[in-house]
């Protein structure tokens, strides 16, 4: 907490604000995921409260900016969930498929499972 905590109070400063500002076309879209997911989920609230003064700071100089970052984090987060539904579907399947196997003591082979990897843009 207190390193995320001191990271967000450097966007206090003003001259840290500034270049934040002049670079905001290049840098929200880099970072909006982190903020939007801390005002969302994180379990402490000085760190919420920070991260609403990052939001707003953006928010004030560019809300269009932030509404298409919002509108893209939305999407893909929708497809995040759809990709592990379908995912969470094929291991019920494959459970299923071993079962029935499993009970006729039929082998069963099990594909090569690659991670989730989220996307990062």
């Amino acid at each position: 907490m207190q390193v995320a905590e001191r990271a967000l109070f450097l966007w206090n400063n003003d001259h840290i604000e500034n270049l934040i500002k002049q670079n905001s076309k290049v840098l929200l879209p880099i970072i909006f995921p982190a903020l939007e997911r801390n005002t969302r989920t994180h379990w402490n609230q000085a760190v919420k409260s920070l991260t609403l003064n990052v939001c707003k700071i953006f928010s004030d100089h560019d809300p269009d900016l932030v509404a298409e970052c919002l509108k893209k984090f939305e999407a893909d987060e929708a497809k995040n969930k759809e990709i592990i539904s379908k995912r969470e579907a094929k291991w019920k399947r494959l459970e299923e498929v071993a079962a029935s196997r499993a009970a006729s003591r039929k082998s069963v082979t099990v594909p090569r499972v690659v991670p989730f990897q989220p996307s990062s843009g």
